[in-house]
Parts: structure tokens; C-alpha cells; sequence
């Protein structure tokens, strides 16, 4: 089997196709300098607490308020409420978490007026961009991804992947992990972490403690709104999370683009750099590879299968109408 991502970089936006032997199996779109992509951290500013939805708008600098409902504060949000407003009056003068003491875990039936007030700055994550009349949608239940490895800060929770199936590799990044992990953090083992060796983990680890640290100097400084980390762009997500031997080739029609994924592989995986293929043709990336006319077919009425039969689908105001013809 092998693997081939094509990425047609427009103005506007760009489209990221994963093609498994030649048929396209996943595609995404990404706006071209979103600022609100999920993953990014914001210093917001609460701006209404609304107790009748339990949720409170917040001022993240986008045109419409964002939402954050209280099941998204997170358990350990005293605790995160705790060290920004610390960071913000200098209190707190690293980003270590050692020593940090810890608030009770709050109440999952409680109020939001019990933890928010208007004018409060407020820790939030982008858990779902924006779309139309909506604003983002918003997590204080921080956590930042890596390679093999995501990192929960506040939490002591070490936990691996459902689908590593082996209860011997499991215990062993467990212990790994768990002589490795900072005080105040928690990790959650991703399953391409399968086998790899406590250099590798160490080095994701520090990479994604490097990024809080990035975070809380942004915050020292920052003025609400602010973003204070961003996530990488969808592309290089997507290198991040799929990337493996059955990758062959990554190919581009934006010299940027190229150049950044060129970066982002020499960090994760060096020496496959020569994967990442620039595109120069007349004839459109995704024309060329075939992908407009799957997608054409994805989206059309009829549905072919390989036994003869077909599907004809509708969709009416009322419903979706499936006929089956064989």
C-alpha cells in the first residue's frame, strides 16, 4: 500500500487530498491565515456570563464573541485560573508547574457564574472554528499535540491509546512516560508511539514543554485580546498525526508551502525531507492526479460499486431519498 498526500495551496485556502494506492480517501480544506484554527490558545477577556445557558461569551478578537460552556472549563480549571492570573501579576515567574499547588477540582453540576465574572481574562483554547453567524467555540481544558504524545497541562493523568491492542508495549510507555512526565503534567500516549524508544518520547516531550513555555512567556506580556500559541498549519497536522512508512510521496503546488513541510519532516522524521515533491505543471495539481474527477463522483447523484449495482441519492427538503438499483 502506499500513500500520497496532494495539496493544492490557493489564495483563499488550501485543499489537502490523501490518496491510499491512487483513490482518494480523505479531504480537507483549511482557509488560508485562519487565526482561529482549533488548537490555537487565546488570553481572552469573559464578556458576558450568561447563567440561563451556563456558558459565557468571550472576547478572543474574532467578530463574533466565542463560546465556552462550563462542562468545557475543564476539572482543574481553578487551578488553571489560579496560574494565569498569577502569571499576569508576575506572581508566577516560570512555566514550570513544580511546586504549583493545585485547587480542588470543581464541581461538575456546578454554575459558570461560580468561576466567571465579566472582565475576567480567561485561558481558552479553540475547540471549533467559526462558522458563519457563529464565533469559535471555546476549551479551558488545555492540551497540546505532538508526534507521540499529547500533553494535558494541569493533570496528572497518564494515559495510552485504546487501539495499542499489546498490554506489554502499553505498560512499557506507561513506565517510560511516567519517569519522564513534569510534575503537573498529564500525557496521553498516541499509537504511532508503538516501539519507539525513550529518546524519541523525551524528545517529543521536550518539544511540547517548550511550546507551554512559548505560551506562558506570550502571556506575560499579552493584552486581551491575544493569541498566545497557534497550531500548525492542517498539512503539517496532518504529516504529524498519519505520517509512516507507507507515506511515498507529499506533493505541492506552492513553493511556501513546500518549504514549510520541508521544515516541519526534518524536525519529526529527518531524512525524509526528499518525500515533500514541488509541482509546477500547467495542468491543475489535483486535475493531474485525478482527485477532481473522485470528488466529482464522491458528490454526484449516482454511487457505483463494483458489482454492477448503483445508488441514485436525492435529498429533498424533506429527506434523502436512496434508490437502489441492481
Amino acid at each position: 500500500m502506499s500513500v500520497d498526500v496532494i495539496i493544492n495551496s490557493k489564495s483563499s485556502e488550501d485543499v489537502i487530498a490523501l490518496l491510499e494506492d491512487k483513490q482518494l480517501i480523505e479531504l480537507h480544506k483549511e482557509k488560508s491565515n485562519n487565526n482561529f484554527s482549533v488548537g490555537d490558545i487565546y488570553l481572552g477577556r469573559i464578556k458576558k456570563v450568561m447563567p440561563g445557558l451556563n456558558a459565557a461569551f468571550v472576547d478572543v478578537g474574532y467578530t463574533k464573541d466565542a463560546f465556552l460552556h462550563y462542562l468545557d472549563l475543564g476539572p482543574n480549571f481553578a487551578s488553571l485560573n489560579n496560574y494565569v492570573q498569577n502569571v499576569i501579576s508576575n506572581k508566577q515567574q516560570t512555566s514550570s508547574l513544580n511546586g504549583f499547588k493545585f485547587e480542588e477540582e470543581i464541581n461538575k453540576d456546578g454554575k459558570i457564574a461560580e468561576q466567571l465574572t465579566s472582565n475576567q481574562f480567561a485561558l481558552v483554547q479553540i475547540a471549533k472554528e467559526p462558522i458563519s453567524t457563529k464565533g469559535p467555540r471555546l476549551s479551558s481544558e488545555l492540551s497540546l499535540a505532538g508526534r507521540y504524545m499529547v500533553l494535558v497541562p494541569f493533570s496528572n493523568r497518564i494515559s495510552v491509546s485504546q487501539k495499542i491492542r499489546n498490554h506489554e508495549e502499553k505498560d512499557r510507555l506507561k513506565r517510560l512516560i511516567k519517569s519522564i512526565r513534569p510534575e503537573g503534567f498529564g500525557v496521553i500516549v498516541r499509537t504511532v508511539a508503538v516501539n519507539k524508544k525513550v529518546a524519541d518520547l523525551h524528545a517529543d516531550l521536550s518539544e511540547l514543554m517548550e511550546k507551554w513555555d512559548q505560551c506562558f512567556q506570550q502571556m506575560r506580556s499579552a493584552k486581551p485580546p491575544k493569541r498566545v500559541l497557534g497550531e500548525i498549519s492542517r498539512s503539517s497536522a496532518m504529516l504529524r498525526d498519519l505520517l509512516n512508512k507507507d507515506f511515498n510521496h507529499i506533493y505541492v503546488d506552492n513553493a511556501e508551502t513546500k518549504k514549510e513541510l520541508v521544515n516541519y519532516i526534518s524536525s519529526i522524521a529527518p531524512g525524509k525531507e526528499k518525500m515533500v515533491k514541488g509541482y509546477r505543471r500547467d495542468t491543475p495539481i489535483f486535475e493531474h492526479f485525478g482527485i477532481e474527477k473522485q470528488i466529482k463522483s464522491l458528490f454526484g447523484r449516482n454511487v457505483t460499486m463494483k458489482s454492477g449495482a448503483y445508488l441514485v441519492i436525492e435529498h429533498t427538503e424533506a429527506l434523502h431519498v436512496i434508490d437502489v438499483n441492481s
